[in-house]
């Protein structure tokens, strides 16, 4: 199978990793050189330098013959675009799009894009399916208010360094949803012991956003 990934950050690449280690043909097209660069070295030339809104980059990289279309960015107008390009242009059989807000989902459908998936919905899920539902019922309840999913990285200067989760004051109504650690992601432990180049994914309220930072990356 001939999988077009348009993004190379995180979702991509480990998209894009995957896929290379299953066997199937993979493309990522990244706009950044330095990333473009990164995942070359890593998973071999899969990677080509562009836009993936852009015609003549979408011809380069041989779309008219993708079987699977997969708008990975942090933008959901760049997503939708690719996608409605890869199906009306150069008739891509399945398009598959990240969405991060859900909200636009509906529209998604409506323009034609095959299936989407949306980066809250699958990390909230899987708080579900890893946590105790006690410890969700307030993260869950504020979640039509709005909740704000970010990535944080723990560096030297970091007040997280070697410390422990529960040691930690982070808000009550903030969640370390996921780590990742030498490339590998887990659901962690309040006992988890905060290592550097660790990558969280915390899910919070957007009024305590300011604190979670301060507590992991610091002021």
């Amino acid at each position: 199978m001939y999988v077009v990934i348009v993004g190379g950050g995180k979702v991509g690449y480990y998209l894009a990793k995957s896929l290379v280690f299953e066997g199937h043909e993979v493309l990522v097209l990244e706009k950044d050189v330095d990333r473009a660069k990164i995942i070359n070295e890593e998973l071999g030339a899969v990677t080509i330098r562009g836009n993936g809104c852009e015609l003549p980059v979408l011809e380069e990289a041989g779309v008219s013959r993708a079987d699977v279309l997969v708008a990975a960015t942090g933008d959901d107008e760049i997503n939708l675009i690719a996608c409605q390009i890869a199906k009306a242009r150069f008739n891509v059989p399945r398009t598959l799009a990240r969405i991060n807000k859900p909200k636009n989902e509906r529209i998604f459908k409506e323009l034609g894009v095959d299936a989407t998936v949306s980066t809250t919905d699958a990390i909230l899920n899987r708080i579900q399916e890893e946590l105790p539902a006690e410890s969700l019922r307030h993260l869950l309840s504020v979640r039509g208010a709005g909740i704000e999913i970010i990535e944080l990285k723990i560096s030297d200067g970091s007040p997280a360094m070697r410390k422990s989760l529960r040691e930690l004051p982070l808000p009550e109504d903030a969640v370390v949803a996921l780590l990742i650690r030498h490339g590998e992601s887990r659901v962690p432990s309040a006992n988890t012991v905060l290592e550097h180049d660790d990558e969280l994914v915390v899910v919070t309220p957007l009024l305590s956003e300011p604190r979670v930072r301060e507590v992991l990356v610091g002021p």
